[in-house]
C-alpha cells in the first residue's frame, strides 16, 4: 500500500454545449498543458480569460470558507455554521443533517458514512471508516433458507447492517469539532418541523417512495397518503426531528441506545431479523491511514477496504502507462484507455475485497507498479475486452445505489471530505416507528456464496461502494467525490484525469462529459451525449456497446461536488450541474454586515 510518512497518523443551464467546441477545448487542451496551481491562483484576478466551454458556471471563491453539496439548503446550514465560527468538520455534520431530511432517499441517519479530513495545521490527512457491521446472529445459510432466490436481498431486514453514520458524527466532532450537536443539529431539526419544498432533481428521486415494498410507518413517512412530494411542495418529517433532538442531547448514546434504538431492534425483530442491542452499542468507526497513488505529479487519496476506494487507484495506475493528454481530451484512444482500465481494475476488486478483519487481503499486490504494468499490457489498442480475467462474479449484485457527496472548507484551509448513504433509493424501506429516517440496505452488498472476502458473516461489514476522495500537489489541496453505486471510482478517476491530464478547474472537471461501466463484465458502456459523435463511433468499431444517453446531463452518472485551496489564501468551491446542488460561501462574521468603515 503507498502511504506517505507524513500521512501515516495513528488510527488514523444546464447550458447548451456544441460538440464543435468541446473538440476545440481537446486541441487547446492539447496545446497548452496543464497547471493548476497557477490557473487557481490567477482565478480569481485574471479578467482576460476566456468563457469556460466544459463548465457552465464558474467556481466559488473566497478566502473564508465554502460548503458544497447537492442541496442548497444542506449548503446553506453548513456555511452558517462556519460563519458563527465553526470548521469544516463542524460544517460537514450539520450540512449532512440536512441532506438526511431534504434527500432521504439518498442518505440519513440510518446508513454508513466514510470521510477524509484534511488537517491543515499539521498537514496530515485522516481517513475515517464509520461503515456498520451484520447484526451477530446472522449467517449465508440464514438468509439463503430466507431468500426467494438464493441472492443476497437486497432490501427488507436481511439487507440492514447497523447504521454507521451516527458514530462516524460522533467520532467526527470529538477528534475535530468544535461546536455541539445541539449546534450543529439545529438547522435540519429547524428544517423537519417547519418543512423545506422540493427542488426538481430531488422530487423525481422521491417518486419510488410510491411503490415496491415498505413498512407501514415508510409509507406513512415518504409517501404520506400514498404520494410522494412534487417539486415545489413542502414536506415535514417531525419524527426525524424527534430522532436528532435526541442526538443533540445524548450525543451518539441517543441514537445507540434509549428510543431510537428500540425502535430499530422493534423492526428488526418484527420483520425477522437478529440483530440485538449490543449490536448498535458495541459499533465504533476506525480512523485508518488513506490509500494513496502518484498520479502526474498529483498525490491521490482513498480509503483502503472494505471501500471500493482502491479501484480508483488502481485505474490511475494503469492509466498512468499511456500518454493520456497528449491522445487528447474525449478521444477515442483516452477514451478507449480509460474504459479498459476500469474494467482490469474492477476485476481485481472483485474478486479479492471485503472486510480486512475478516480475509488478509492482497493490497500491496495489487497496488504495486509490476501488477499496473501487467495489467496497462492486456489493453489491446484496436479491441475492447467483453471479458477480463480474473473473472469473478461472487453473488454481488450490480444495482443502482443512492448516495450524497459533500465536501466543505474553512478560512484556515481544513477541509472535510464526506460520503453518505443509504444504498438503495429508501435503503431496506424500513422505518422505525416515530423516527424519521429509513435503516439502510447496505447489506445486500454481501454475497451468499461460501469463502468469498465478501460472504457476509456476523459482525462482518460488507464491500462499500461510497468513497470520499481527496489529493494534493504542493500547496493545492482538492476535496472530491463523485457518488452512483459502482460509478463512484472510475469517475474519480475521470475528474483526477481531467485535472492531472487536461488542466482543468474543479467546475470543469465535474461538469466534463463522463462515461459509466457499471456492469462486471461485457462490452457493454453508458457515455454522455456531449462526447463528440466521431469519438463514439471510434469506440463502436473497437468493439464498445455504447449507450449514449440523451441531453447535456443525465443522472446516471453520479453527482459531485469539490472544494480546492491553492495553498495562497485562496478557496474554491464547485458543484455540478448533474443535481440540484450548490457550493456556497461562508458569510462575512456576525455583526460585519452593514458596519461602517472607518
Amino acid at each position: 500500500m503507498a502511504l506517505s510518512p507524513r500521512h501515516q497518523q495513528q488510527g488514523t443551464g444546464s447550458f447548451c454545449c456544441m460538440l464543435g467546441l468541446v473538440a476545440l477545448l481537446a486541441a487547446l487542451i492539447a496545446m497548452t498543458g496543464p497547471d493548476l496551481a497557477a490557473q487557481s491562483r490567477a482565478a480569481s484576478t485574471d479578467t482576460t480569460k476566456p468563457p469556460l466551454v466544459v463548465a457552465g458556471r464558474s467556481m466559488i471563491t473566497t478566502k473564508l470558507g465554502i460548503v458544497s453539496s447537492s442541496q442548497p439548503l444542506a449548503s446553506q446550514a453548513g456555511a452558517q455554521i462556519l460563519t458563527a465560527g465553526g470548521n469544516a468538520i463542524d460544517a460537514a455534520i450539520a450540512a449532512n443533517a440536512v441532506l438526511g431530511l431534504t434527500e432521504p432517499m439518498m442518505n440519513g441517519i440510518g446508513g454508513d458514512l466514510f470521510a477524509i479530513v484534511y488537517e491543515a495545521k499539521t498537514d496530515k490527512v485522516y481517513g475515517l471508516n464509520a461503515s456498520g457491521w451484520a447484526a451477530s446472529g446472522v449467517t449465508a445459510d440464514l438468509v439463503a433458507a430466507q431468500s426467494p432466490n438464493g441472492r443476497m436481498p437486497q432490501s427488507g431486514v436481511w439487507s440492514v447492517t447497523v447504521p454507521g453514520m451516527v458514530a462516524g458524527w460522533d467520532a467526527l466532532r470529538a477528534k475535530f469539532g468544535t461546536k455541539s450537536f445541539d449546534e450543529l443539529l439545529a438547522p435540519a431539526i429547524y428544517y423537519a418541523e417547519n418543512g423545506f419544498p422540493l427542488g426538481e432533481v430531488t422530487a423525481r428521486l422521491w417518486n419510488p417512495a410510491e411503490r415496491g415494498a415498505g413498512n407501514a410507518a415508510f409509507k406513512a413517512t415518504f409517501a404520506p397518503g400514498g404520494h410522494a412530494p412534487k417539486a415545489g411542495e413542502e414536506f415535514k418529517n417531525p419524527g426525524y426531528a424527534t430522532s436528532l433532538k435526541r442526538i443533540a442531547k445524548d450525543g451518539k448514546q441517543g441514537f445507540y441506545t434509549g428510543p431510537t434504538a428500540d425502535a430499530i431492534l422493534a423492526t428488526i425483530n418484527a420483520e425477522g431479523g437478529t440483530m440485538t442491542a449490543a449490536d448498535l452499542t458495541e459499533f465504533t468507526p476506525e480512523w485508518v491511514n488513506t490509500m494513496t497513488t502518484n498520479y502526474r505529479g498529483w498525490t491521490v487519496h482513498e480509503l483502503p477496504p472494505n471501500s471500493q476506494g482502491m479501484a480508483a487507484l488502481m485505474m490511475l495506475n494503469i492509466m498512468s502507462r499511456y500518454p493520456i493528454a497528449e491522445y487528447g481530451f474525449l478521444s477515442t484512444k483516452a477514451m478507449h484507455v480509460e474504459i479498459e482500465a476500469k474494467k482490469l481494475a474492477y476485476a481485481d476488486l472483485l474478486k479479492y475485497i471485503g472486510d480486512p478483519a475478516f480475509s488478509k487481503l492482497p493490497i500491496e499486490q495489487l497496488m504495486s507498479s509490476a501488477n499496473a504494468d501487467a495489467r496497462a499490457k492486456r489493453i489491446d489498442p484496436a479491441k475492447a475486452s467483453c471479458r477480463v480475467e480474473p473473472v469473478a462474479l461472487t453473488g454481488i449484485e450490480q444495482g443502482e445505489s443512492e448516495t450524497i457527496y459533500m465536501t466543505a472548507i474553512d478560512q484556515d484551509g481544513n477541509i472535510v471530505s464526506l460520503i453518505q448513504s443509504n444504498y438503495s433509493a429508501f435503503g431496506s424501506r424500513l422505518v422505525p416507528e416515530g423516527t424519521g429516517f429509513v435503516l439502510h440496505n447496505r447489506g445486500g452488498l454481501f454475497t451468499l456464496e461460501k469463502g468469498q472476502p465478501n460472504t457476509i458473516a456476523p459482525r462482518k461489514r460488507p464491500l462499500h461502494t461510497i468513497i470520499p476522495a481527496f489529493m494534493e500537489k504542493g500547496d493545492v489541496k482538492i476535496g472530491f467525490g463523485i457518488m452512483g453505486g459502482w460509478n463512484q471510482s472510475q469517475a474519480h478517476a475521470q475528474f483526477v484525469s481531467n485535472i492531472a491530464d487536461f488542466g482543468m478547474n474543479i467546475q470543469e472537471a465535474l461538469e466534463a462529459p463522463r462515461f459509466s461501466k457499471r456492469t462486471f463484465d461485457g462490452c457493454d458502456v453508458q457515455i454522455e451525449a456531449s462526447v463528440p459523435a466521431a469519438t463514439v463511433r471510434d469506440l463502436k468499431a473497437l468493439g464498445h456497446e455504447v449507450e449514449v444517453h440523451v441531453g447535456r446531463f443525465t443522472d446516471q452518472f453520479g453527482y459531485g461536488q469539490a472544494v480546492m485551496s491553492n495553498g495562497q489564501g485562496i478557496h474554491f468551491g464547485a458543484s455540478e450541474p448533474r443535481h440540484d446542488g450548490a457550493a456556497i460561501p461562508q458569510g462575512p462574521p456576525v455583526g460585519a454586515v452593514g458596519a461602517k468603515k472607518p
